[in-house]
């Protein structure tokens, strides 16, 4: 496989990109994690757009390669995983650009918790780069790590869209090597403590957490 030759994109050009496609909502919005924020990051408004997914995921495993300290031809990661669904397209397009050979694959809820499913198996001690698109708390991403740890592989590294708690969510994983295209410190409230709740505002829900 050719290796991207696109340049590097900036946190600002990534920023501007987020919101030029209008994923950056404002509002009162109830939280994949249980939490209300004002914010929201529609990350599909930039998923939609092939070019832009490829860019980003281009980069993203660019700065996963320098994080790591190999060089392509000698790429050991071979694994790359998300979870479903915003996940899997970030994954495929991550582990196009980590190089040939390099699997996509994505995590499922099933009773509740996140699996491997569709016959997806890792080998022991397997390297695997675990990869989500927006994070607030890193509950998602936990899950993934322990469904990666328990089907036998190695986390090598974690590659985010964007951190949008401020560097909180990351710090829980400070034995592994974390890289964010985007980190804001966006506010997010339990419940019971959120001021938008207070002043009587609709809460809207979005995600896909609660499809069944």
């Amino acid at each position: 496989m050719t290796e991207s030759k696109a340049e590097s994109m900036t946190e600002s050009e990534i920023a501007r990109a987020f919101a030029e496609c209008g994923a950056l909502l404002n509002g009162h919005f109830l939280l994949t994690s249980g939490l209300h924020s004002d914010r929201y990051f529609e990350k599909f408004q930039v998923l939609q757009y092939p070019h832009l997914t490829d860019r980003l995921g281009a980069e993203l495993a660019a700065r996963l390669k320098r994080r790591l300290g190999f060089a392509p031809a000698s790429a050991t990661i071979r694994t790359v995983v998300g979870p479903a669904t915003g996940g899997i397209l970030l994954s495929h397009v991550v582990a196009r650009h980590l190089g040939t050979g390099t699997r996509s694959l994505f995590t499922e809820r099933e009773e509740g918790k996140m699996v491997f499913r569709r016959g997806f198996r890792l080998e022991p001690g397997e390297p695997v780069v675990v990869v989500e698109d927006v994070v607030t708390t890193g509950g998602s991403v936990n899950e993934v790590l322990s469904a990666v740890r328990s089907a036998g592989g190695q986390v090598a590294a974690i590659g985010l869209l964007v951190d949008r708690s401020g560097g909180r969510a990351t710090a829980a994983w400070e034995d592994i090597p974390v890289e964010a295209l985007l980190r804001l410190d966006i506010a997010a409230w339990p419940p019971g403590e959120c001021p938008l709740c207070r002043q009587g505002l609709p809460l809207t829900e979005r995600g896909s957490r609660h499809l069944r």
